[in-house]
């Protein structure tokens, strides 16, 4: 299993007139998670632009818990349990600074081609940090 986990602040302008967290934000704060765990693989998401691939999101499942804050300082986690073909499955959670459930979810990633604009096959050098990450 590849585990990532990250923290980030609530930014004033994320929240409503009640100092909640807005919902659509936290499909961002899993994107953060997201984006800086394959960083920390060595394949940043402008490299991975670069090599012309891309993620689109297929599917996104969350369960709201309790509302995070104006002010919370946020954990979010990521984790893969299998290794992708087609496409990425990835569990998330965030947590405020009680270490209190906000949300968890599951995003499905596909792959796809951003040349062609077609779906793949997961990329061997994706596959291979991904392995290598899971050790």
């Amino acid at each position: 299993m590849i585990s990532y986990e990250t923290t980030l602040k609530v930014r004033y302008y994320e929240c409503d007139p009640m100092g909640i967290v807005h919902h659509s934000n936290y499909l961002r704060y899993f994107e953060c998670a997201r984006d800086e765990m394959i960083a920390s693989w060595g394949y940043s998401i402008e490299q991975c632009q670069a090599d012309g691939l891309t993620f689109p999101l297929v599917n996104a499942q969350l369960r709201f818990h309790r509302p995070a804050l104006s002010g919370d300082t946020l954990r979010i986690t990521a984790e893969i349990a299998d290794l992708p073909m087609a496409k990425l499955v990835v569990n998330q959670k965030i947590f405020n600074q009680r270490d209190e459930l906000c949300c968890e979810g599951t995003v499905t990633l596909g792959f796809l081609d951003s040349a062609t604009g077609r779906p793949m096959r997961c990329p061997e050098k994706f596959l291979s940090l991904m392995e290598k990450a899971d050790r």
